[in-house]
């Protein structure tokens, strides 16, 4: 009876020392399956304003619409992905996030992706996401109704006012990196953010409006190339440095196609050209030079390259490269410390691992000045 006692004890003890220790993780496509202590029930609140119950955090991810699958990169969620749209597997230079992560491109695809397409919830179902991150899909019925159809949490993100990004920006990157349990990361990338864009205007803050130089930027990619008459109200890049931009009378804000005519008017001292549509200016160049030698930016050789940033949603990290590279150009005492490649390539490294000036300097021509009709 004593040993059958002190057996009894033992196995008694042992079960609970297992119990004590939360259990074992273990591993399944995508990732670790946290331990049961780890795993909770949590409700965010979208930028939809709808209310997502998950179980958190999770392992297996998918990104909708244009500009979510950035996001989910931002927050080092890469790893849990488990497909991606189609559109995000053809060659699209000036994405910044394929650029750092081409492994992407090997995973199933999830439908067809673009700015006007309509969710596949079969592609999206035969995947096992946990949850399905949307970026304009940012309509409560729609978010809704897409959850409804595929049994899976939908969680709406926003950039906000893209000539800011902003605090809709921020809030999305904090959701994704609670989801994900990335919390520490995602509120780091969101200080970093911040933290460019206070250094950014400050450098110029005490210039009085009268005494900046006029700036134009021409030849804006939005969905597909554009010539010069192409430009951007509340241009991010000049906006984060208090740059005079033209185009900001209109009162108009984000894309803009102006007459040719009105260029000649405003007449700016600083031009950049976005390399996306480069190749077109310099055609127009050819068929009517007296226009363009009629600027003042060109008789005074201060026509400038700029990295596209607008693709599938703004690349937030080439926009920040192309605001400091600006900022070299007009204000070059008040950035005088700083070098616009090196300054880009950190900033390539904290959001996405990798420096990538090279290769935007490979498929954009880098920054630069620009010499049009030679």
């Amino acid at each position: 009876m004593k040993k059958l006692m002190a057996l009894f004890l033992t196995l008694t003890m042992s079960l609970l020392l297992l119990t004590g220790c939360g259990g074992t993780a273990s591993t399944k496509e995508g990732g670790t399956v946290p331990t049961t202590a780890q795993v909770q029930k949590q409700k965010i609140t979208d930028l939809a304003g709808r209310d997502v119950e998950l179980t958190v955090p999770v392992q297996r991810v998918v990104a909708v619409g244009p500009g979510a699958l950035r996001l989910v990169t931002y927050a080092e969620g890469a790893s849990m992905v488990v497909g991606i749209e189609e559109t995000e597997k053809k060659p699209n230079l000036g994405r910044s996030y394929m650029l750092a992560y081409p492994d992407l491109k090997k995973l199933p695809s999830i439908g067809q992706g673009g700015p006007d397409t309509v969710p596949n919830e079969e592609s999206l179902v035969s995947v096992k996401p946990d949850v399905i991150f949307v970026c304009t899909l940012v309509d409560k019925d729609k978010a809704d109704q897409l959850q409804a159809k595929t049994g899976i949490p939908v969680v709406a993100l926003s950039y906000g006012d893209l000539a800011t990004f902003g605090e809709n920006l921020y809030r999305s990157l904090n959701i994704i990196g609670s989801i994900i349990g990335k919390e520490k990361r995602a509120q780091d990338v969101v200080a970093y953010l911040k933290q460019n864009e206070k250094d950014l205007a400050h450098r110029t803050k005490g210039i009085p409006e009268g005494e900046k130089a006029k700036v134009y930027v021409g030849a804006v990619s939005m969905k597909g190339a554009h010539g010069i008459e192409s430009t951007q109200a509340k241009y991010p890049p000049f906006k984060y440095i208090g740059a005079k931009n033209v185009v900001d009378e209109t009162g108009k804000n984000g894309t803009v196609m102006i007459d040719k005519e009105k260029l000649i008017s405003w007449d700016p001292d600083y031009l950049f050209l976005d390399a996306g549509g480069y190749a077109l200016v310099t055609e127009d160049y050819k068929k009517n030079p007296a226009f363009y030698q009629s600027l003042q930016a060109l008789k005074n050789d201060r026509v400038y390259n700029l990295i596209p940033f607008n693709n599938y949603s703004p690349n937030i990290d080439t926009a920040y490269a192309n605001a400091y590279y600006a900022g070299k150009i007009i204000f070059p005492e008040q950035f005088k410390n700083i070098d616009p490649i090196k300054k880009s390539d950190e900033i390539y490294q904290f959001l996405l691992g990798k420096p990538l000036y090279a290769e935007m300097d490979r498929d954009f021509g880098g920054f630069k000045k620009l010499e049009l009709g030679k």
